[in-house]
């Protein structure tokens, strides 16, 4: 029903044209809570204003460089709409930036998500913001800001979209990689499934097997959408302190194009990291994920990250002191290969 203008005409408001001004507040009003939480040394202010403070000195820096990243989550929001489990995704949104902003040796200081939705349903939106306050919380990044759009006409029948856009610091000329070189260990962090890249693929094998997201996993417990909602781990803290501890020469956050792509973007010319395939066991979804697509192993290492979600590149002579730190620290830690010289990644072993 329109309401009436003070001229007595019948005239449209915006709630008419789908955008519920009141929603958006009281979706702020229900989140503050949960980015309150996530307060750290250097934020200035609340939830609210035009644009999000932070105080670099008041964070501990003297003479800090910046470093920003943005990503989002891809299509696995599909399936997080699909079964309509979107408590974890916004940990999703957070970790594929700060995973990023860690490999170039920065502490992230900040976060600011983008939500669009063609309706704005403030329980859905309130947990989606609250997991990514959480993972704000896990890797000791503050929620300072974001923007929530509703947007009718642009998306429909429960879609939305999320973006998000990270920053960090580090004191000057503590900038990472650094000093990578022959005879370096390659340790790498286990991951917690998919994480968030590969899903258009992940989507057509689903479809090729004939199975729902309801269905059992069959590789796992629960069902088939949860299993593969499983959010994407955090590496910060764990990174952080291993750069801290002293030895690391480089951080290779392993997302899109897999273990063939992501550790060559830390090495300098000429060297390549040797890696030994057997020296870890693939997780069960990606056996069968390959299994079920008759998915060749070069595919398969280009595509995911079959196990590995963060590598590090260590000084020989500080390999086991770092792998203990980060193994005390919960992480199953595999000593996957060494720098050696070449181009690329050179594979020995077999994983399927």
């Amino acid at each position: 029903m329109t309401s009436k203008s003070s001229t007595g005409h019948n005239g449209l408001t915006y709630a008419d044209a789908g955008v519920d001004i009141d929603a958006g507040n009281a979706l702020v009003d229900r989140i503050k809570p949960a980015a309150k939480r996530t307060a750290r040394s250097g934020v200035m202010g609340g939830l609210g204003g035009f644009g999000a403070l932070f105080d670099l000195k008041g964070a501990g820096y003297s003479d800090p460089i910046l470093v920003a990243a943005t990503d989002g989550v891809g299509t696995k929001l599909r399936i997080a709409i699909d079964t309509g489990n979107v408590d974890t995704i916004g940990v999703d949104l957070v970790a594929m930036c700060v995973n990023d902003l860690v490999c170039q040796g920065a502490e992230p200081l900040f976060f600011l998500d983008y939500f669009a939705t063609g309706k704005l349903e403030l329980d859905q939106a309130t947990r989606i913001i609250t997991g990514i306050a959480a993972g704000c919380e896990a890797s000791g990044c503050a929620l300072i800001g974001g923007e929530t759009a509703e947007m009718p006409g642009m998306y429909h029948g429960g879609d939305f979209d999320l973006a998000g856009f990270a920053v960090g610091a580090m004191e000057r000329g503590s900038d990472l990689p650094a000093g990578v070189a022959e005879g370096d260990v390659l340790l790498g962090l286990a991951s917690n499934g998919v994480h968030s890249n590969g899903y258009s693929f992940v989507r057509k094998v689903v479809e090729l097997s004939g199975l729902g997201w309801d269905a059992p996993s069959p590789f796992g417990d629960g069902t088939l959408g949860a299993a593969l909602l499983a959010p994407t781990r955090l590496y910060v803290k764990q990174a952080l302190a291993a750069v801290r501890a002293g030895g690391v020469h480089g951080l290779a956050h392993i997302t899109g194009g897999g273990i063939t792509e992501n550790p060559p973007r830390v090495l300098p010319e000429g060297l390549a990291c040797a890696i030994d395939l057997s020296s870890w066991d693939l997780p069960p979804v990606f056996r069968w994920l390959a299994s079920t697509a008759n998915m060749s192993e070069p595919e398969l290492l280009k595509t995911f990250n079959c196990g590995i979600g963060m590598m590090l590149v260590v000084a020989p002579d500080q390999a086991e002191a770092v792998s203990a730190l980060l193994t005390g620290m919960g992480e199953s830690v595999t000593r996957m290969g060494t720098i050696v010289p070449g181009d690329g990644v050179i594979y020995s072993g077999t994983l399927l």
